[in-house]
This record gives structure tokens, sequence and C-alpha cells, in this order.
């Protein structure tokens, strides 16, 4: 009778055994572990793990992603316990994203830590936060551009050039666009998997009913839900396949596009959302100013002394969950 050390049939798969498979599986287009543009400050390989690897895990292990579970997607401080997060949002990225990579021969690993990473510069109460922090930079705050600073300055993983760019890149509004077909991927992955869930979620607030969605949307994706994944999944698989560079079928971007308008109207901005979406931007602001007025007030974390000043007041704001703004707003303004 053997042994257990004897039974054990295991194979040690090296970084370098990684990458000669990558060089063999992968397609033309693909961004290759081996060919990184590399890290701003040079490290060893790691034994096993190729680079992009390495990213997704230091990604998954941050306190940045870790705050993501109680950041707002959509509805603000939702009580209900399947309402989506941020962190949910960012999973749910991610399988789409590696559902992708995978069908197409791109580099999988690549997506995966692009779509982990491309939330955790988010501020509280969803894109609102975006809104209330703009008036204090130049230009548009961006929570793309925050979260390549979180992972750079403020938590510094030394993550590889493609990620980064990827990350930089993931909101369709930023030019230039990502610089890999794998940093493509995510901006069709983070669409589709927020207008999906985000109409579940109205559906279940309320918000929405069956017979509200548009007659064209449930002719074109079918029954909401995983077939509205699905049949934008394939869409983008099979117009990438004809093209050869990550695309998605015309006809079913329009009508993604259409039913993205509709969410706008009856959901993001109806009255109701615009009255929360104003008190989060009030909320934010008033955080900004005090602490501009106040800053040996601010908590330490993610407080970078070295930075002009409202950067630093920012990078705490933005670094906040909602809860811990609320709680942060009671304390100041209402102790009582």
């Amino acid at each position: 009778m053997k042994s257990q050390a004897e039974s054990i049939e295991l194979l040690q798969v090296t970084r370098e055994m990684r990458e000669a498979r990558e060089r063999q599986m992968l397609a033309p287009g693909a961004t290759l572990s081996a060919e990184s543009r590399g890290r701003e400050r040079p490290e060893e390989p790691d034994r096993y793990r190729t680079c992009f690897e390495r990213d997704r895990d230091r990604i998954l292990h941050s306190k940045a992603f870790r705050r993501l579970k109680h950041k707002t997607q959509v509805f603000i401080n939702p009580e209900g316990d399947h309402v989506v997060t941020r962190l949910t949002h960012t999973l749910q990225v991610t399988q789409i994203g590696r559902s992708l990579a995978e069908a197409l021969g791109l580099n999988d690993a690549l997506v995966e830590s692009i779509c982990l990473g491309h939330e955790v510069g988010h501020p509280p109460f969803g894109h609102n936060g975006e809104e209330a922090l703009t008036p204090y930079v130049d230009g548009e705050w961006l929570h793309s551009e925050q979260s390549v600073r979180v992972l750079s300055i403020l938590e510094p993983l030394n993550l590889t050039w493609e990620v980064l760019d990827g990350i930089r890149a993931h909101t369709w509004k930023v030019d230039p666009p990502p610089s890999t077909q794998e940093g493509w991927i995510i901006r069709f992955a983070d669409r589709i998997a927020y207008l999906v869930h985000d109409m579940q979620d109205a559906m279940r607030a309320g918000i929405l009913e069956p017979a509200d969605l548009p007659a064209d949307s449930l002719a074109t994706f079918g029954e909401p839900g995983r077939e509205w994944v699905s049949r934008m999944i394939h869409a983008v698989i099979d117009e990438s396949l004809r093209r050869g560079e990550v695309a998605m079928e015309p006809e079913i971007r329009a009508a993604m596009n259409r039913f993205r308008d509709f969410m706008f109207e009856r959901v993001y901005l109806r009255p109701e959302s615009r009255r929360q979406a104003e008190k989060a931007i009030r909320l934010l602001r008033n955080l900004v100013d005090y602490f501009l007025e106040n800053p040996d007030e601010m908590p330490e974390s993610y407080r970078h002394r070295e930075l002009p000043l409202v950067e630093q007041v920012i990078d705490v704001v933005a670094g906040m969950t909602d809860r811990y703004a609320l709680r942060t707003h009671d304390r100041i303004f209402r102790p009582n």
C-alpha cells in the first residue's frame, strides 16, 4: 500500500511555465506577462506567479478593496441584504471580464487585476461623490484617476504598468483609451454588470416593475437577469472575433445604450434619487470644508502630510465608506 506522499500526483508549475503556457495558448493580440512594461520600482520576479497574478493578489489583500463592501453602488446606505455594493459589483465585473478574456484568448490574470482594482478609488455615495469633489480640483474629479492614486500613492502596491493603465481608462469618458485589449474588456464588462444589476435592484425596491422595461430591450435581451448578461457577453465575443479586437455587435450596443438612457431617466435621475444625491453631495462637501478649516481633526489613515492640504482632505474623504462618512458628519455637525 502506497504512503500518502507516494500516492500524490502533483506538478510544480513555476512562473516560467505559466509564461510559456501564455505564449502557446493566448491570442496574438493578448498581453503576455513576460512582456509587461514592468513596475515603477523593479522587483525580483515571483517563483510561481506571473506579474499580473501577483498584482491581482495585492489588490485583493488591500484595505481599499475591503472597504468596497460598505460603499454605495446606486442606493445610498441601503438596508436590504441583496442590494449591490461596490464590492459585489466589482466581483460581478470580474466574472464577466474573465468570461470574455477566456473566450477571446486574452490574458485573464491581467483582466482580473484590472477588474478587481477599478473601483478602489470610488468615494462614498456612488457617483454623487464624484460630483461632490469636482469643485475642489481642476477639471472633473474621476474615481478612475483616484483608483490609480490609491494603488500608487496612498496604499502603494507597485503594480504593473498594464494594470494601472486599464484601471485609469476603464471608464468610457477617459481618453486616451486603454492600451491593451484586456483593458478594453473591462469597459464592456463594467457596463454590462451595472446596467443589469441596477435594473434588478430597482425592481426589488419597487422603483421599476417588469411592465416598465422598454419593449425593445426585452425583445433584444430576453428575460431580465442572467439572460441579459449572457446576450451581451456573446455580443462582445462574436463581434470581437469578427473584428480582431474587443468590440460589441453594433445593434446590441445601440440597444444597451438605449436601455442605459432609460435607466438614467427612470432610476438614476428620478426626483427621489436626485433629492438623495443632493443630500449626499452636501454632506461630503461639508466634510471637505470642515477638514480644510480643521486639518488636525482629520483621521491619519490615507493622509500624506507632505501633499497639499486639499489633496490630503480629498484623499481622506474619498476613502471613507458610506457609513463612516455619515458617522463622521454626525459627530462633527450633530454631536448630540
